[in-house]
């Protein structure tokens, strides 16, 4: 029955009968109601799921509008990234969450979510229960945000542009920015897709500075390394005209691969999730979630 009904949902996102945002809340159900019979195999299908779906929706993306709005991300990139770490240490410590979990959340919501959680996790040497904490509020704020973000960009009457700087500075995970980017419209989708994935190569910096901070040098550094493939794909659709034959195809492949991914993240959110969180590492995540999401639309706003 489980695996029946799994399976089901599964072929409803094949065949684009449901939303993003509706595969992802048809996995909390699913999950709390039924259970997920496919647990063992979730994590790594997410992480492989999502990495070619971001690749793929490089073949939608042109490079010329791709570099214009990275260059206009890059400075907020940068102020967002660091602001919210130091801001997450004082909160840590004020909150009196465990200093791990505290960065661990404070390197989500301030880079990509999982993935920046995923590759800094060894080099601080936390635990599985610290990492499951940090990653649990990350997944629920990003659930949040699917579903927050394109209703407040129609309230505020944001343009493409704006709702797709704010996606890609505000929202923790790439799935759920590419999900919300692209229930909002295709220029959103192109320059939120662009700017978080060049704000998810500063996992390495961050890294880099977080060995440094916590006195470990023996652990490698997890690079992203599908954003280069990303970036490949996006210059073979801006300069190969050949590529316009099975572009468009690639691209709705990779958006059905998003929305089974966040059907699969969804899965992931049981009431034992919201147990083991815990009320100080989720207010921390909530604080620095509104600290950044309301200085990157304040400072988009008033850029433009």
């Amino acid at each position: 029955m489980q695996q029946a009904i799994f399976i089901l949902i599964i072929v409803l996102c094949l065949f684009s009968v449901i939303s993003p945002p509706i595969a992802l809340l048809s996995g909390v159900v699913m999950v709390n109601v039924f259970g997920n019979p496919f647990v063992a195999f979730n994590h790594t299908a997410i992480t492989y799921l999502l990495q070619f779906s971001v690749i793929g929706l490089g073949f939608g993306m042109n490079a010329s509008n791709a570099i214009s709005a990275g260059k206009e991300g890059f400075l907020l990139t940068i102020f967002s990234i660091f602001s919210t770490l130091i801001l997450g240490t004082f909160l840590g410590k004020w909150l009196k969450t465990d200093r791990k979990t505290s960065h661990l959340i404070s390197c989500g919501t301030a880079i990509c979510g999982g993935s920046a959680i995923a590759a800094i996790s060894p080099v601080i040497k936390s635990n599985e229960n610290q990492t499951s904490i940090a990653l649990g509020v990350i997944f629920i704020l990003n659930s949040i945000a699917l579903f927050v973000f394109p209703f407040i960009g129609h309230q505020l009457d944001l343009s493409q542009k704006e709702f797709g700087l704010w996606c890609a500075i505000a929202i923790h995970d790439t799935s759920s920015v590419v999900g919300a980017a692209n229930k909002y419209g295709a220029e959103a989708l192109q320059i939120a897709t662009t700017v978080k994935l060049a704000r998810a190569l500063w996992i390495i910096p961050i890294s880099l500075l977080t060995a440094a901070v916590f006195k470990n040098k023996s652990q490698k550094i997890k690079i992203p390394y599908f954003i280069g493939l990303f970036i490949l794909a996006m210059l073979f659709n801006s300069y190969v005209p050949a590529t316009a034959i099975v572009a468009p195809f690639i691209v709705d492949v990779a958006k059905i691969g998003l929305t089974i991914t966040l059907f699969l993240i969804g899965a992931t959110l049981n009431i034992n999730t919201l147990k083991a969180v815990g009320v100080k590492p989720l207010l921390q995540g909530v604080f620095l979630w509104i600290f950044i999401a309301g200085l990157g639309l304040a400072s988009i706003l008033y850029l433009n």
